[in-house]
């Protein structure tokens, strides 16, 4: 065994839940969402508890990737609004040139004027579609000097492209409308969606909060045990790598009988190529660092609530969350779960590293930073805090797929 090898921990600690124990914590979060309640409905059709804890389960996920559309609404509206905003600033300034150039052509008529050469109307040249070709049909271009002349094609330039700018301006303006209103659709139905979780929930009796309680308890523990194994996996895969490693590095017994000296003839055997170790390990250990500082980072923010569309530092989404713990690293993320799993290589869950970002649903509606030993750093959902938390706590089927982000 490498003497360098650390011990591994094989207790495990939790961070992140602001109450003394899970269950009290499941009571607290039931609690907090169950303030909007207003009245108990029949119970000749009510469903079962299995059923409203899957029901709300389904409208959680759902909020959530309502939640990351949301945010990649609201991404696209700001970046829509500031090129909007630079078309109308670069509108506005053509138009001062523009008005500047036809005072300036305006001159050249009145001077053609009072020497008597024609006698144009010069509010029919300011307000004419093409002052080169009024000039032209009224004989005066031959007259202009080469400086009036270049005058009046700048002029002519300057209006077609003012022109354009607006017609561009216009139509962002009208996508920055549509994106508006999309942005508030978005917003209503993450809304929407976590309201009718509220409506379940407010209508469980105090023994069914208790029941609830117990179930996340056991379902919590059951994510723990896949995590504890993975860990085990993990740990292992790791000691078969590094006993290989210690193998190949190895001298090898090269000493021979003096009655039979090496061949002259046979070269020696090639060593390996010393570029590409180190290349291996710069840049695991360039990610490692990096991956420190990111972790780092969220661990910080545990305890901090889950707020739809958050970035920090008060409160954050899921992707929200990962963004600024790798932007702590120096590295930049896109804002949604959609774009960051696109935001690097993608690994197998059996060789996850700390710092690896895991995407859960078929959807891609979650995310978390993974932290090694089978759990995570995220943001969770709507009524909870940012805490520390096994990647199998919704089932291992949740799991889409680990992308390393540098």
């Amino acid at each position: 065994m490498a003497p360098h090898r650390k011990p591994r921990p094989t207790g495990r600690t939790r961070a992140g839940i602001r109450t003394p124990a899970l269950a009290t914590a499941a009571l607290t979060s039931v609690a907090l969402l169950s303030q909007t309640a207003t009245a108990a409905p029949s119970t000749d059709d009510k469903p079962s508890l299995e059923e409203v804890e899957k029901k709300v389960g389904d409208l959680y996920r759902q909020a959530e990737t309502a939640t990351e559309k949301y945010n990649s609404v609201k991404e696209k509206t700001t970046k829509q609004k500031k090129q909007v905003e630079s078309l109308l600033d670069d509108v506005a300034k053509r138009t001062e040139r523009l008005n500047e150039a036809r005072e300036e052509l305006g001159s050249y008529a009145a001077a053609q004027y009072r020497t008597g050469a024609a006698a144009p109307d010069t509010a029919a040249l300011l307000l004419a579609d093409d002052p080169q070709e009024y000039f032209a049909q009224n004989q005066l271009m031959d007259r202009l000097t080469d400086r009036q002349q270049e005058a009046v094609e700048g002029y002519v330039a300057q209006q077609a492209e003012t022109s354009q700018r607006r017609q561009e301006a216009s139509e962002g303006l009208e996508q920055l409308t549509e994106s508006q209103n999309a942005l508030k659709s978005s917003k209503a139905k993450v809304q929407a969606k976590l309201a009718a979780a509220r409506e379940l929930l407010s209508q469980l009796t105090a023994e069914e909060k208790a029941r609830l309680a117990d179930i996340e308890q056991r379902k919590q523990e059951e994510a723990d045990r896949k995590a504890e194994e993975l860990a085990r996996q993990q740990a292992a895969a790791e000691s078969r790598a590094e006993s290989a490693q210690e193998t190949q590095e190895a001298p090898q017994d090269t000493s021979t009988s003096p009655s039979t000296p090496p061949s002259p003839s046979t070269p020696p055997s090639p060593s390996p190529s010393p570029s590409t170790e180190t290349t291996t390990t710069v840049d695991d250990s360039a990610y490692a660092t990096k991956a420190a500082k990111a972790l780092a980072f969220a661990r910080a923010q545990i305890g901090k609530p889950y707020v739809w569309g958050a970035t920090g530092p008060g409160s954050y989404d899921c992707s929200g969350l990962t963004q600024a713990a790798w932007k702590a690293a120096g590295v930049d993320l896109p804002r949604t779960t959609y774009d960051q799993v696109n935001a690097g290589t993608t690994v197998a869950l059996s060789a996850a590293r700390p710092g690896d970002l895991i995407f859960f649903y078929d959807n891609i509606g979650h995310v978390g930073l993974y932290i090694g030993n089978g759990m995570m750093i995220h943001a969770p959902k709507p009524g909870t805090y940012v805490r520390e938390e096994s990647i199998f706590y919704d089932g291992e089927s949740s799991i889409h797929s680990v992308v390393r982000p540098a």
